[in-house]
């Protein structure tokens, strides 16, 4: 599985309605078929941070998403909203999902 995990410093007059520019994006990129998650999260200690969390069943879903047209749209429309460039970590797993943390198990 391809996990990417991307921070988005969002200019401070957009960052409450980032969900909602990010929106069709979101929905195209989850209606993918390789796409295994891609979730948005308002960091706690910084209001115009969001952090994308997303998976992808191997490289050539990753590269589907790369080259589809929404991901086009997405490069063109997003960079305006931002303050800067996302930071990316970007690395291949050999998992399918997400696993349970056995140190917090809940019984």
């Amino acid at each position: 599985m391809i996990f990417i995990t991307a921070k988005f410093q969002v200019l401070p007059e957009h960052a409450d309605q980032w969900p909602e520019i990010v929106g069709d994006f979101t929905r195209a990129t989850r209606a993918e078929p390789g796409c295994l998650w891609f979730d948005w999260s308002r960091s706690v200690d910084d209001s115009t941070e969001y952090v994308l969390v997303e998976a992808f069943r191997d490289e050539e879903a990753g590269g589907a998403h790369v080259h589809s047209a929404h991901f086009r749209a997405a490069r063109e429309k997003l960079p305006r909203y931002l303050a800067r460039t996302p930071r990316i970590v970007n690395t291949i797993l050999d998992q399918e999902g997400w696993s349970e943390l056995g140190e917090m198990a809940v019984e």
